[in-house]
């Protein structure tokens, strides 16, 4: 005999505002997170574009 699946409990106020709150809560979180990653990629991308001081970056040979 198949086993029918239970239906979940109705929604309440409660759980939807909670579950709205974590949403909103976790959205912000990404986009902090892309915001500070998009800083870091341009700070980064300002040092290696000055020229380093002393003697000039050369190729070295691979070790294998």
């Amino acid at each position: 005999m198949p086993k029918t699946h239970k239906s979940s409990p109705p929604k309440t106020p409660t759980t939807k505002a909670n579950r709205a709150r974590r949403r909103r809560l976790l959205s912000a979180l990404r986009d902090a997170v892309k915001k500070e990653k998009a800083e870091r990629a341009e700070r980064h991308a300002g040092i290696r574009q000055a020229p380093r001081a002393g003697k000039p970056r050369t190729r070295r040979p691979s070790r294998r």
